[in-house]
């Protein structure tokens, strides 16, 4: 039996003015209700055990609706930092978000807030409100540093070269599965244009909703490998997958035993037989998965999902109506 050692989590800086912090990010969506993977009370002690064996920071969002799980897993934390993002527009809304996040979390200053999945430097221009309220935030030590997420390439370019702009946390991973825009060599190419701006890089999408977590030595070394990547947000719902990360990155042996017990079980977005085809869905989704399809004479539809295209986020179960849409 191998001995019991803990992982020498390594630490990076994020960009040429960021702070210093683990190179892998708890990925929180992973334990939230957005996902139903597990419980509150089960997520927030994956979420203490991640914290204990070294990783120091935490990714959320406002839509993951999970403050509480990790104010309550924080305790005792008090130099671990936290990212949130939201969709906010207009200066008004991102000031109530920050309001939500330092309430929900308990927390004075939120170390990093961005906008919500931005895709150019037109959805740039559209939340400028909501930008210039986040400038307002880091002046007046409200927030650390902000930024922003996208899946998108032309948002990547966009961003860093939008005013204050601290970080940047875009989904990449090795097959490029899941860019909006683009393929994976104008990802990189757009990434490394960002990093030579100085801006901060963390990686999502890692394992691309599960589509490439077969093969996670692979996933992993290739965002490692990646100089303009900093480090990467994984998304991890038992100790297990917390143990396989940091030993594979800290060059450490892995046991039989816990290879077998991340062995990647096969997921996908289930949507009920009585889903009423509002198309909320396919609205929502922003990767253009959903669609909707006519099922009867009548004119009667209902969604449908390419897999190709779903990274498992979660998000359009969140705003369906009726309940149709799960992630099993």
């Amino acid at each position: 039996m191998l001995k019991e050692v803990k992982p020498n989590v390594r630490q990076v800086k994020l960009g040429w003015w960021g702070p210093e912090v683990s190179e892998v990010c708890f990925g929180s969506l992973a334990i939230s209700p957005l996902q139903g993977r597990v419980t509150f009370a089960e997520g927030v002690q994956v979420l203490r055990y991640a914290l204990e064996q070294g990783i120091n920071w935490i990714d959320t969002a406002e839509i993951y609706d999970n403050y509480p799980q990790i104010a309550q897993a924080l305790q005792g934390y008090p130099d671990v930092k936290v990212v949130s993002k939201s969709y906010a527009v207009t200066a008004e809304e991102m000031a109530k978000c920050l309001e939500r996040a330092r309430v929900g979390l308990n927390r004075d200053v939120i170390d990093f807030f961005l906008l919500h999945e931005q895709e150019s430097a037109l959805t740039l221009k559209g939340h400028q409100g909501a930008w210039e309220e986040l400038q307002k935030a880091k002046a007046d030590g409200r927030v650390r540093y902000i930024g922003i997420s996208t899946h998108a390439i032309d948002a990547v370019k966009a961003g860093a070269l939008q005013p204050g702009l601290d970080v940047i946390h875009p989904l990449v991973n090795h097959q490029g599965l899941g860019i909006i825009d683009g393929g994976l060599e104008e990802m990189l190419d757009a990434l490394r244009f960002a990093s030579e701006m100085g801006i901060g890089i963390y990686a999502m999408k890692v394992f691309g909703g599960g589509h490439l977590a077969s093969h996670p030595h692979t996933a992993l070394d290739f965002i490692r490998n990646t100089p303009s990547i900093q480090g990467m947000a994984l998304g991890m719902s038992s100790k297990e997958e917390v143990d396989f990360n940091l030993r594979y990155l800290a060059g450490q042996e892995i046991s039989e035993d816990l290879k077998a017990a991340v062995t990647y079980r096969e997921r996908k977005l289930y949507i009920a037989d009585w889903c009423q085809g509002c198309g909320r869905c396919c609205e929502t989704c922003p990767q253009g998965a959903l669609s909707l399809e006519e099922i009867d004479e009548g004119g009667q539809v209902q969604a449908i999902v390419d897999s190709s295209q779903c990274v498992l986020c979660g998000y359009c179960g969140r705003v369906c109506p009726h309940f149709c849409l799960k992630i099993v």
